[in-house]
């Protein structure tokens, strides 16, 4: 099992994080290569299901890092909704991705974050997200 897959409850084919790249200042890079045989992939393109996906799963990872640092265990987590999602593209079967996670709130076992994709300097999605945590 990898590093990653510490931190989040997903298991393959279902992982769309490859790493950590940092944490800082309550951020987390991560990164992702997408492979051609990946589910999100459709006629060559990393769809926009897989976006949201690996929002969601650097988002966890962020959460399971954070939980790890206090010696406590890594919770379970499910997407509440998604707002202020903008797409500029989807990248291609063979490429990697970045992802920035931010923390914005967190009220009530819910956590606000906001999430932005990149592929080198170009921004290919982002959006905002709620994600409930299980106690």
């Amino acid at each position: 099992m990898s590093e990653v897959q510490e931190l989040i409850p997903q298991r393959p084919p279902m992982v769309m994080i490859g790493g950590i790249e940092k944490v800082e200042d309550g951020e987390l890079y991560s990164w992702f290569d997408i492979e051609e045989d990946n589910l999100f992939v459709h006629e060559g393109l990393f769809r926009e299901s897989g976006l949201m996906e690996n929002i969601a799963q650097t988002s966890a990872a962020l959460n399971g890092y954070a939980a790890r640092q206090e010696g406590k265990p890594v919770k379970l987590g499910f997407i509440g909704g998604i707002s202020r999602l903008e797409v500029f593209a989807l990248p291609p079967a063979g490429s990697r991705i970045h992802t920035r996670i931010r923390e914005l709130h967190y009220v009530m076992d819910t956590s606000i974050i906001e999430g932005e994709v990149r592929s080198g300097d170009r921004v290919l999605a982002r959006c905002e997200m709620k994600v409930f945590i299980l106690d």
